[in-house]
């Protein structure tokens, strides 16, 4: 007698030095997880061509046990509207179609995020937002990305680019930015901006700080976390100061969109309360005072080495209406 074959989404998530891929099942379980090197000198079509290489090899085990439903994919700069991925960082490609270049391989469904939009989807689905209908995913990486979840729905736009809060000018006249503006939020508040306030706090100042003699290239935001945990009052500071341009733009986010909650994912995220209570200050501080004390600000409920690929993953869950 057979058995029914369990329903499963492949996620795949496209990042600037690996492109990770697994199998999420309804319970938000990675099923089985791969990686590749994405290569991003070289054209989108032959990491395509690598991806599901290396995936018809996982799936080979996997195949008699499971349905095959559709394919997510989170990448810098997807469009949900259109599929496609335009001008990313740190990747040469001009303009990608995602859905085009994955239907070559299986003919299912396939959706695109940019990965702030899926980390989103899989907090709303897996992680700390389970409960939630209107929240908002900040994601502290390299730069700063966010998901706006409204009524249970992400907040694309009217052209599939809304959410950008990294690139709400937090400073006036501040930090140059990638995108070419000054003052963007993701230049203070991220992996790479805490960084760079370390670095000019060091530079204008002769104080003394487990950071001042670090070997070149090992300044990270890991290694901040790491002094201000044993109580280095330079990087103390460093957290005091981001966490209050951060906290301050937050305030202005929920005026517009009155969260239930704020969830926080990504490494600096993991620095915990070294950024979190200096955080929630500085946002009580500067919120509206209707909204005082009642948006929680949270750390993300998913696992930080499978987040992009569950979200990747629930984007096609929630795109077939699946009740979880």
């Amino acid at each position: 007698m057979s058995t029914k074959r369990k329903e499963i989404t492949l996620g795949i998530d496209i990042g600037g030095t690996n492109t990770a891929f697994g199998l999420v099942d309804r319970d938000g379980v990675c099923v089985a997880i791969s990686k590749i090197p994405t290569r991003g000198d070289e054209p989108a079509e032959r990491l395509f061509e690598r991806i599901f290489s290396a995936f018809n090899q996982l799936w080979e085990d996997k195949k008699e046990g499971y349905e095959l439903r559709g394919i997510g994919i989170g990448a810098p700069n997807g469009n949900y509207f259109s599929g496609c991925v335009e001008n990313p960082p740190n990747l040469s490609w001009d303009r990608a179609n995602m859905v085009e270049l994955s239907q070559k391989y299986y003919d299912l469904p396939v959706k695109v995020t940019n990965d702030a939009n899926a980390a989103a989807l899989g907090e709303m689905l897996f992680g700390a937002a389970k409960t939630m209908k209107n929240f908002i995913e900040i994601t502290l990486g390299t730069g700063l990305g966010s998901g706006i979840v409204v009524n249970g729905q992400v907040v694309y736009g009217n052209d599939g680019n809304a959410g950008e809060m990294g690139h709400i000018i937090a400073v006036h006249e501040g930090r140059l930015c990638n995108c070419g503006r000054r003052g963007c939020l993701e230049t203070y508040a991220s992996a790479s901006g805490i960084r760079r306030t370390v670095e000019e706090m060091l530079d204008k100042s002769e104080r003394s700080s487990l950071l001042r003699n670090l070997p070149a290239g090992s300044l990270t935001s890991k290694e901040i976390a790491r002094a201000a945990a044993k109580g280095d009052a330079l990087a103390l500071e460093a957290f005091q100061f981001t966490a209050e341009i951060l906290g301050r733009t937050l305030a202005d986010a929920v005026a517009i969109l009155s969260p239930e909650a704020i969830i926080l994912f990504g490494g600096l995220a993991q620095a915990g309360e070294l950024l979190f209570a200096p955080l929630r200050k500085a946002y009580e501080e500067n919120v509206l005072n209707i909204f005082s004390g009642k948006v929680k600000i949270l750390p993300s409920g998913l696992d930080a080495d499978q987040a992009a690929i569950l979200g990747a993953g629930a984007l096609i869950w929630s795109e077939l209406g699946v009740d979880l």
